[in-house]
């Protein structure tokens, strides 16, 4: 396994907003621990039940999160995604965590209509966003032509008996709007087989809780105005919920009105342009938050915002304008939002 592996290139800023916690005083059998995973870092807090080590507790999640990446991740020639990429036409078995983040991500894409397509990957990498990055220039309309050939999510099928996928020859998986959320869950999951019961487990800015701080205080975390100042839009408690974040201020090619965001919308093959600078979603798995959060981006304000009240989403919209900011929240945010 290679050190830090990656769906991003190694120290590259995450690509979803940061969600910043703020920890106070932790009192005794209290934890904080960190890691490299997937081109950023992970942390968590939590406190230690009898028997359990900061150091079982270190290594139960970064082989957890180290599993993620060697099913999931583009940028390691050996992932099990790199391998049906390169596939001829034929079925694929899967590992079972490759196989449950991609059927999940397969109905997600049939859900709200294509916004979301885990074959996207061949428009990534035609806009420099995917593992061979390049000094950014736009592609061809051409080139996007080619690339959009290659996509569509109604092109894999799933064989639930023998937990396997089919490659049709072309297509490219790309799971890194989702894996990362994934990752979180399983880091969580490990924790949870230790007998911990109050952790705050985060990778990139995708952040999990579970039970209360150390100090029985509920876990707070901050969302952030999406361009880069480090103000915050609001706080708010992490009930035994999860949290995730598309944006992107924190990774995008070009300056000014040639600004191309990480986001592209399989639909059209372009980057997102639709005035969404982020999305927050709260939900009780981060696999589901992450990969909500960059569908409701690309649906836009109205779509999404409807997608979302429709199927009860929390979701948080920050919307760029002339004048600053505008934040537009589903009713179940507002909910959670004002919880104490």
């Amino acid at each position: 396994m290679a050190s830090a592996p990656s769906y991003a290139p190694r120290g590259a800023a995450p690509a979803a907003l940061q969600v910043r916690v703020n920890l106070g005083a932790l009192p005794r059998r209290a934890a904080a621990l960190a890691g490299a995973t997937m081109g950023t870092t992970w942390s968590a807090r939590l406190a230690l039940p009898a028997g359990a080590t900061d150091a079982m507790a270190r290594q139960a999640i970064q082989a957890a999160l180290d599993e993620v990446v060697a099913q999931m991740s583009t940028w390691e020639a050996d992932a099990d995604i790199s391998q049906y990429n390169r596939a001829g036409p034929g079925w694929r078995e899967l590992p079972a965590g490759f196989f449950h983040v991609l059927r999940h991500a397969l109905a997600l894409a049939q859900d709200c209509g294509g916004a979301y397509d885990p074959t996207v990957g061949p428009l990534v990498n035609a806009w420099g966003f995917g593992p061979w990055q390049r000094a950014f220039e736009p592609p061809s309309p051409a080139a996007i032509d080619a690339a959009r050939q290659r996509c569509g999510w109604q092109r894999v099928r799933l064989d639930e008996s023998r937990q396997a996928a089919w490659q049709p020859g072309g297509v490219y998986l790309d799971l890194s709007s989702i894996a990362k959320g994934y990752g979180v869950d399983r880091a969580a999951q490990a924790l949870d087989a230790l007998g911990v019961t109050s952790y705050l487990v985060e990778v990139g800015g995708e952040l999990r809780a579970r039970g209360q701080r150390p100090d029985g205080a509920p876990w707070r975390v901050a969302v952030e105005v999406p361009d880069g100042s480090d103000d915050h839009a609001l706080a708010l408690p992490l009930h035994d919920l999860s949290i995730a974040t598309s944006g992107d201020y924190r990774r995008h090619a070009g300056d000014g009105d040639a600004r191309y965001a990480h986001t592209i919308d399989p639909r059209s093959g372009q980057p997102v342009r639709n005035g969404v600078a982020s999305v927050t979603v709260l939900h009780a798995g981060c696999m589901q938050a992450d990969a909500l959060a960059t569908a409701l981006t690309v649906l836009g304000e109205r779509e999404g915002l409807a997608y979302a009240e429709r199927h009860g989403l929390a979701a948080l919209f920050i919307l760029r304008e002339a004048a600053g900011y505008r934040i537009s929240a589903t009713a179940a945010f507002q909910a959670l939002a004002a919880q104490p």
